[in-house]
């Protein structure tokens, strides 16, 4: 289910509200360990590059999806579901590719995807679909895992999306609905980023 695919940034989204300090730290605190590896190198330097100390931190919500987005400059960063992680915008994911451990469909899936479809299994079994693959030495991942979605073809991704399945049922199964879409390229989240963020 798409988060984005119908909000409008007038009606749907609240005013920008400044964040006291304490609850900045928390917010850091919590994207640091979700993203250890990648934002946790070299003593959290790419983590003070997108969400520095002291930079003030604002979030808007948008009511009707009970989403938080947290934005730097007015430039949504991240947003979080209800209480689920928080997740990099595609902006910053392209910024920043191995945030999230990657998916990939076929070119069939592309065009579902891109209207708000979610994941179907055979787009991600099939020739021009990847899941990790323990005998390469891949690391299988679990229900509820974020992923970045790659496509066929494309070089940057495509979507995120929240597994709701292992990948490991997935490749042996190959049917049914297997990811949560919700946030792809052209939905109301990427167009406000792609106008510069929130004014």
């Amino acid at each position: 289910m798409s988060l984005f695919k119908k909000m409008d940034p007038k009606a749907d989204v609240g005013t920008p509200t400044s964040l006291k300090s304490s609850v900045q730290r928390g917010i850091r605190t919590k994207i640091l360990e979700q993203y250890p590896d990648t934002l946790g190198a070299n003593d959290g330097a790419l983590l003070e590059q997108l969400v520095p100390k002291k930079e003030p931190m604002t979030v808007v919500k948008f009511k009707r999806e009970h989403v938080q987005i947290l934005l730097v400059k007015g430039v949504p960063m991240f947003f979080q579901h209800y209480d689920g992680p928080w997740l990099p915008t595609l902006h910053i994911l392209h910024q920043y590719p191995t945030l999230l451990p990657w998916i990939q469909v076929d070119r069939g899936a592309i065009k579902f995807l891109l209207s708000g479809a979610n994941v179907m299994a055979p787009g991600l079994t099939s020739a021009g679909g990847h899941l990790p693959d323990p005998k390469l030495g891949e690391t299988p991942l679990k229900k509820g895992t974020p992923v970045a979605i790659r496509s066929q073809g494309k070089t940057l991704e495509v979507a995120i999306g929240s597994l709701l399945v292992d990948t490991e049922e997935i490749a042996s199964q190959g049917k049914g609905n297997v990811v949560d879409n919700v946030h792809y390229i052209g939905d109301d989240l990427w167009a406000v980023c792609s106008k510069g963020g929130f004014a």
